[in-house]
């Protein structure tokens, strides 16, 4: 029986492996790292610890009493305080040192940064796999014409590969600020109430080397080359907003795929994977709706909006701390790393398995070439001979007379047929074969997908093809 409300963030989209990022399990055990960590510091510099304390401490750092946790709680009003608790209960004998000189901040934000750094490596991974995924497709799909679209108008043509160029473009553009953002995450380190390191000051007789070599200490044994300079009793949660602004990115740039993905399968020109026994529609059976694509878009919705919270509370937060980040830190960023995680996934499950219908591509460039050549046929006539200025109004007038049949009479495109009839072009049956290939309108895309994949994605794909799976992608050219 299932009375209470779940989260489908972590019930039917995001990832285990993301799950466990955000886990309480992943949270508290890394505040008693950091507890361990703060201990065996303070031991080296001389204060009076002994090894049988932190000992213990390492040995019980699994061991979380959460029902003794929820019981302190409501008995403290204070997380910290009831965990500091527990794990002194199940430490006797280090009892007395866990949490010296350290404000709640210490471990609260110091793990939150580990935590969103472990989030955003794994987002790392997995957006260099999608986009592996989409250049593999780019490739395969780079010489196919089709037709363009602006302001989802008929345009001229380009290819099915270079229209996924542009979607590995904007995701190749938040993969470098993620990878810029990851690069420059610092520790918030050991700072204390105001984040003036008083409290340390105390602890070591003022001695202010001491004080700068535990922090250094205790940034190292967690993995930083790095703390804030200066701080608040927190880190600055202009971080936040910034580590929501890159997960916002991906989610726009996944949401305009997601959108094309969904146009074009409207269009039956290419559909998104569809599974033997998949339901598109309870009611209409033979519906094959994009609901992948449409999680997408949803989810991604969800991110962009999301991304004001963090924003607000970096705009809000008073003098060195206020605790209204508390409640909506622990839903907002943890949200947006599962909703990201999820997005990611079914984009690169879209991306594996697209499935183009060249035929019914052909069939729609078709209808609109006869359109889309009349410059090239222009030109043609003129070289039979032709007044460049009277063939321009020909066509102008035979171009309004097959459009009207196509759209008053559902009829087909039969331009083509017009201006051969007509004569003044110099134009025959043999002639509009070659005049409507659509390899000769679609330019320099097939060389553009070839250039910017050598050129801009494939340097990337190397530096990082340890976090790709390659038994599923290829990397080279």
């Amino acid at each position: 029986m299932k009375n209470q409300y779940e989260n489908p963030l972590t019930t039917r989209y995001a990832s285990a492996e993301m799950s466990r990022i955000f886990s309480p399990d992943n949270k508290f055990i890394t505040w008693r790292k950091l507890w361990i960590a703060l201990a065996k510091g303070e031991q080296a510099l001389g204060l009076p610890i002994e090894d049988a304390q932190i000992d213990e401490m390492i040995a019980q750092i699994d061991n979380i009493d959460y029902a003794l946790v929820a019981e302190k709680e409501r008995a403290l009003r204070h997380d910290v305080m009831a965990h500091v608790h527990a794990y002194g209960v199940a430490c006797p004998k280090a009892k007395g040192i866990i949490h010296l000189g350290a404000t709640s901040a210490y471990v609260g934000d110091n793990t939150d940064i580990i935590v969103y750094r472990e989030g955003l490596l794994l987002v790392r991974k997995r957006l260099l796999n999608l986009i592996a995924r989409l250049k593999r497709f780019a490739l395969r799909y780079k010489d196919l014409p089709t037709l363009g679209f602006t302001h989802f108008q008929p345009a001229q043509l380009t290819t099915v590969g270079k229209r996924a160029t542009l979607w590995i473009q904007d995701l190749m553009i938040d993969l470098k600020d993620l990878i810029y953002l990851i690069e420059g995450i610092q520790f918030l380190g050991v700072k204390g109430t105001t984040g003036t390191q008083a409290s340390f000051m105390d602890l070591f007789d003022d001695d202010e080397e001491k004080v700068k070599k535990l922090e250094t200490y205790v940034a190292k044994e967690m993995g930083f080359d790095k703390c804030y300079g200066v701080s608040g009793q927190t880190y600055p949660r202009k971080f936040d907003s910034r580590v929501m602004n890159v997960l916002s990115g991906i989610a726009q740039s996944l949401s305009k795929f997601a959108h094309d993905i969904r146009l074009l399968q409207h269009l039956k020109e290419i559909e998104e994977p569809f599974e033997k026994s998949q339901i598109g529609s309870s009611a209409m059976a033979y519906k094959r709706n994009p609901m992948r694509s449409e999680r997408i878009s949803s989810l991604a919705r969800h991110i962009i909006v999301n991304t004001l919270n963090p924003a607000m509370t970096a705009a809000t937060q008073w003098f060195e701390r206020t605790l209204d980040d508390s409640a909506n830190k622990r839903i907002a960023l943890s949200e947006g790393f599962l909703a990201t995680d999820a997005i990611l996934l079914i984009a690169t499950n879209v991306a594996g398995g697209m499935v183009v219908y060249p035929e019914v591509i052909e069939q729609r460039i078709m209808a609109e070439l006869p359109f889309m050549a009349t410059e090239n046929i222009i030109m043609e006539g003129v070289k039979n001979g032709g007044d460049r200025q009277e063939l321009h109004e020909k066509i102008r007038i035979l171009s309004m007379e097959a459009g009207r049949v196509v759209k008053e009479e559902g009829k087909p495109n039969d331009l083509m047929q017009r201006i051969i009839a007509d004569g003044s072009f110099g134009i025959q049956e043999a002639d509009s074969a070659l005049l409507l290939k659509p390899e000769k309108y679609i330019g320099r895309a097939p060389q553009q997908v070839e250039e910017y994949l050598s050129g801009e994605v494939q340097p990337i794909l190397e530096a990082f093809k340890e976090e790709i799976n390659t038994k599923e992608i290829e990397l080279t050219v």
